[in-house]
């Protein structure tokens, strides 16, 4: 199965993927590999995708599944429930799989240089502004220079259009965000937005410095990614991690 491997240097035994809209059983406008069953697919077509997520990566176990609300929840995992309300997943724990979908929305991926602790958050603008990155971090043992980043597939710097208060409510919480932000030329009092950008700020602001990816734009890579900007009803793609 097509999927994006993360371009960084992982320790031997961490896992981690992130797929692609294409390789599943999925209609139209979901079509075809929608991981999501929050927006109005088939039940049966995304629970045979979830299936053959499981098989095609090799999982070691059936992911949970996050109830995604934009929050700054992080659930520690510790068993297999499904339907849990948070947006980030922690483990410390071998062949338990962190998993967060996503359709425009940030997906960043850790581990640390020990390969014993990973994490997969979801930051839309409004978790990455009130800290869901922070939140993850901070679930891990080890010192935050030794974690590792790789920001997933996202809305890119040309197609992520803001208004004012969104700028206004990141420069409150780190000023150095408004760099991150330009005028929209096509639209006035309309800005652009750099996710990749102010995640790296965050992250660094963390002292994570090892950080790779962030070079995909879901809403302009038409036959790669589902783009809830772009089509509005459409499907979720994954990006997970585990370690053995």
């Amino acid at each position: 199965m097509k999927a994006i491997k993360p371009n960084w240097q992982a320790p031997q035994g961490v896992h981690a993927w992130s797929t692609l809209r294409e390789g599943g059983v999925s209609k139209p406008p979901f079509d075809s590999f929608n991981l999501g069953d929050h927006v109005n697919d088939d039940k049966n077509a995304v629970k045979v995708n979830r299936t053959l997520l499981v098989e095609r990566f090799s999982l070691p176990q059936y992911p949970t599944f996050l109830n995604q609300t934009h929050s700054t929840n992080v659930l520690r995992l510790s068993s297999n429930e499904n339907q849990i309300e948070a947006d980030a997943v922690y483990t410390d724990q071998p062949n338990q799989v962190c998993l967060v979908m996503t359709a425009d929305c940030l997906p960043v991926l850790f581990t640390n240089k020990a390969g014993n602790e990973v994490a997969a958050a979801h930051a839309g603008w409004r978790g990455l502004c009130d800290g869901i990155l922070e939140k993850t971090i901070a679930e891990f043992k080890c010192e935050s220079s030794l974690i590792m980043a790789w920001l997933g597939p996202a809305i890119g710097p040309e197609k992520f259009q803001v208004g004012k208060e969104v700028v206004e409510q990141f420069i409150a919480q780190q000023p150095e965000a408004e760099c991150a932000f330009t005028l929209d030329p096509s639209e006035p009092n309309k800005y652009l937005g750099n996710l990749y950008l102010l995640a790296t700020q965050r992250l660094n602001r963390l002292g994570i410095t090892k950080i790779s990816g962030g070079e995909h734009c879901t809403f302009k890579e038409q036959d790669k990614f589902f783009s809830y900007r772009r089509e509005k009803q459409t499907g979720r793609m994954a990006s997970l991690i585990w370690f053995e």
